[in-house]
């Protein structure tokens, strides 16, 4: 049973992430952050099945709860329009089409011989504790920790600044 909700779970994440870039039912922009909300709470069912009880409670509190609200606020507050359906140039989407496959090659080949993964503690349960320890007490995963704040802080400082009118 398990293997049947890892694969069920699977395809439905790469589907809702699919449709989050190619939404073929509408152009309309929330439509795509639904989308991607449906991508984060499959996301979080995939941690459950790992036994990562409390990342799979982050990752629905805070991804699809509050970055979500975010990500719909921006899109409210900026008032985009509804993209026409453009016509798809055949040699444009062939060379993107290969660019994303080298850019994959490079980051698998990268992955591959780098080494990442190796050596670390596949006994690690989900619990809080566990997973602040392995955190911070250990070198390796601080200075990632400390880079993905402040690539938050960052977002968070171009969305006041994109919401910030004109007092002219």
């Amino acid at each position: 049973m398990q293997e049947i909700l890892f694969y069920l779970l699977a395809v439905l994440t790469l589907l809702f992430g699919f449709l989050v870039v190619a939404n073929p039912f509408s152009r309309n922009p929330v439509t795509s952050a639904m989308f991607l909300a449906l991508t984060i709470i499959s996301l979080a069912g995939l941690f459950v099945l790992l036994h990562a009880f409390f990342l799979a409670a982050v990752q629905i509190l805070v991804y699809a709860g509050a970055v979500m609200v975010l990500f719909l606020f921006v899109i409210m507050l900026l008032d985009l329009p509804v993209e026409e359906k453009r016509r798809v140039q055949v040699i444009s989407a062939g060379l993107g089409v290969v660019a994303i496959a080298g850019l994959l090659l490079i980051m698998g080949r990268a992955l591959w011989v780098s080494g990442i993964g190796r050596g670390l503690n596949p006994q690690l349960e989900g619990s809080a504790v566990d997973l602040g320890r392995a955190l911070f007490s250990q070198g390796q995963f601080l200075l990632p920790f400390e880079v993905v704040s402040l690539l938050l802080l960052s977002a968070m400082v171009g969305v006041i600044l994109l919401s910030k009118k004109d007092l002219k």
